[in-house]
């Protein structure tokens, strides 16, 4: 088999394989053997599955392998991630996280977008597995980069539902229109459950739903220089502020490789 690359994937059957670092050529059917299978339980078709393994050759970094899956179904996406110290191990692990999200999701999830669980016993708020972020490398302040801008249009949803999104796409964070403000804000894991923070603080928006948590400190006014400085002084992995031109909610966040990606809505 010619030896995938991050130009080149290995695509069998809607599944593709992308490889990126120094990683041997056989871990890509390794992964399709691993994550293939676990799209049989989900009692709907996947239409594609996108599995993304990347070396960083740093010996700073105790897992230098990310692995990355995207399943796309109908209507919707689910999405892991893991880390390993090699690709192999970075498969197991991933194969072990999306099979909690596929588990939650057969469960508890509605066919509707936006219906959400019922609160039983084990249900999406109280996950199977910890979440495992891999640690970004720790490239010196001077080189870093905001390299990656995502800018998109966000749906004016509850707290509630957004917490149920973060968790879907399995991210650490998720910035959103809140539907009780029509204001940006952004919601984010805290200790064992979420905490939300807006753009503004106003005692008749308080919200009562555990376990999500309200940060009544609006977020900051900065120029994206002055968000950048914040972050680089903070041990956080990101910084939600309001940006003095466009003045809308933005995250700055840490990425992988040791720059920094922006997120910002669109009008």
């Amino acid at each position: 088999m010619t030896r995938p690359t991050w130009d080149q994937p290995t695509i069998v059957d809607d599944f593709e394989v992308v490889l990126r670092g120094d990683l041997p050529a056989d871990v890509a059917d390794y992964a399709q053997s691993q994550i293939a299978p676990e799209g049989d339980h989900i009692g709907e078709p996947v239409f594609h599955t996108r599995v993304k393994l990347t070396h960083q050759a740093n010996p700073a970094i105790e897992r230098p392998v990310r692995a990355q899956v995207n399943l796309h179904l109908k209507d919707r996406m689910v999405r892991a991630q893991a880390a390993g110290l090699n690709g192999y191990e970075a498969i197991d692990r991933l194969r072990d996280r999306l099979r909690a999200r596929l588990a939650r999701y057969a469960r508890h999830w509605e066919a509707i977008r936006g219906a959400m669980p019922t609160g039983e016993p084990n249900e999406w708020r109280r996950s199977d597995l910890p979440t495992e972020r891999p640690p970004y490398y720790p490239r010196p302040v001077e080189e870093r980069q905001v390299i990656r801008h995502k800018s998109f249009a966000p749906r004016r949803i509850s707290p509630d539902e957004a917490a149920y999104e973060m968790e879907r796409l399995d991210y650490d964070f998720h910035l959103f229109t809140d539907e009780q403000t029509a204001l940006d804000a952004v919601i984010y894991r805290a200790d064992s459950g979420y905490e939300l923070q807006r753009v503004t603080s106003k005692p008749e928006t308080a919200i009562d739903i555990a376990p999500i948590r309200l940060n009544a400190q609006p977020a900051p006014r900065l120029s994206l220089t002055e968000a950048r400085e914040r972050l680089e002084l903070s041990a956080a992995p990101f910084v939600f502020f309001v940006d003095q031109e466009s003045k809308r909610g933005s995250v700055l966040y840490h990425r992988y490789d040791g720059h920094y990606g922006l997120i910002t809505p669109s009008e």
